[in-house]
C-alpha cells in the first residue's frame, strides 16, 4: 500500500476532514468529504464554480487535517495542489460519489480534480503524539 492509498484508507475512516486554502493573506478552512486514491495519488474533487477552487488555482499551497472517530489518532497533510483535467479520474470521482454526479450535472457545475506533491503527511497517536512522518 503506498503512502497516499494509506492516508486515502485513513480518510475514508474519519468520513469529515478539514481542508485549508490561502485566501489572500489568510488561510480559509471548510470541511470536506470526498477524496479517492488512483493512480498512485491521493486526490480531491472541489467545484471550479467554488471560492475554494479559486483560491487553490491562485495559491496552491494546502493543507487538510482529520481526526478518527474515536479520537485515537489524527493526521495533517500539507504539499501543493496540482489540478488534473483527466475526465477519466472525474468520471471516477462520481463513482466514488454518485450523489455528486446528479447534483454537479443539473447545476452545470464542473468537478475539478486535484492531487498532492511535495507533501508531507503526519500520523498522530493519543492527539499529541507525532507517531510517523512521511513525505510523497
Amino acid at each position: 500500500m503506498t503512502v497516499q492509498e494509506e492516508i486515502s484508507a485513513y480518510l475514508g475512516e474519519c468520513g469529515v476532514f478539514y481542508f485549508a486554502t490561502v485566501d489572500g493573506d489568510g488561510a480559509s478552512v471548510r470541511p470536506l468529504g470526498f477524496q479517492m486514491a488512483r493512480n498512485g495519488q491521493l486526490y480531491l474533487g472541489i467545484g471550479t464554480h467554488k471560492d475554494v477552487y479559486k483560491q487553490l488555482v491562485a495559491n496552491p499551497k494546502i493543507s487538510l487535517a482529520a481526526t478518527k472517530p474515536d479520537g485515537s489518532s489524527w493526521l495533517r497533510l500539507s504539499g501543493t495542489a496540482v489540478c488534473d483535467d483527466d475526465p477519466a479520474l472525474v468520471d471516477a470521482a462520481f463513482e466514488v460519489m454518485p450523489q455528486l454526479k446528479p447534483m454537479y450535472e443539473a447545476n452545470g457545475w464542473t468537478m475539478g480534480i486535484l492531487h498532492f506533491e511535495d507533501a508531507t503527511a503526519t500520523f498522530y497517536e493519543n492527539l499529541m503524539v507525532p507517531a510517523r512522518v512521511e513525505t510523497f
